[in-house]
């Protein structure tokens, strides 16, 4: 599906189910990982998540863009649009649109292991070891324990 595309349901979905013209851009936007869409404030445009259209299909999509678009609505009425808000709430439940939306499997279906751990801290007084993923300077850290000076050790992968 083309942003065009997606621009024409958006705009079709805003007069079916809110009986108002939608008069804003809406496009996808790759870079959404955790949501499904956005509603930009001060421009009024709408992002979509593409991944949700891949992993999901177009029902869920659809139910993203009556969320957005409840948003959108409420916003310009000068009514509550936020999460929170009791109008949000009933027009949400209204138009059948999602709350939260669905999770977006990765590419090949298995979720990302966490990074291994690369480094060791080991305290030179009391010899407590402390897990690092990431590399730091010890001379800017102490022990928790006995407030000790720290060593760096890479652990052997």
């Amino acid at each position: 599906m083309t942003n065009d595309e997606l621009q024409a349901w958006v705009e079709e979905i805003s007069l079916s189910s809110f009986q108002a013209p939608f008069r804003h851009r809406a496009v996808f936007n790759r870079r959404l990982s955790t949501t499904g869409g956005r509603y930009f404030m001060k421009s009024h445009n709408i992002e979509i998540n593409p991944h949700q259209l891949e992993s999901n299909g177009m029902d869920e999509v659809e139910k993203i863009i009556k969320h957005e678009l409840c948003h959108y609505h409420l916003h310009l009425a000068g009514r509550g649009y936020r999460h929170r808000d009791n109008d949000f709430k009933r027009l949400l439940q209204a138009v059948g649109g999602s709350r939260y939306c669905q999770s977006v499997t990765k590419p090949g279906g298995k979720p990302r292991k966490p990074a291994p751990y690369r480094y060791l801290l080991r305290c030179t007084a009391c010899h407590t070891e402390y897990m690092r993923k990431r590399k730091m300077d010890p001379a800017r850290y102490r022990c928790g324990r006995c407030r000790g000076s720290l060593q760096l050790l890479p652990l052997d992968s």
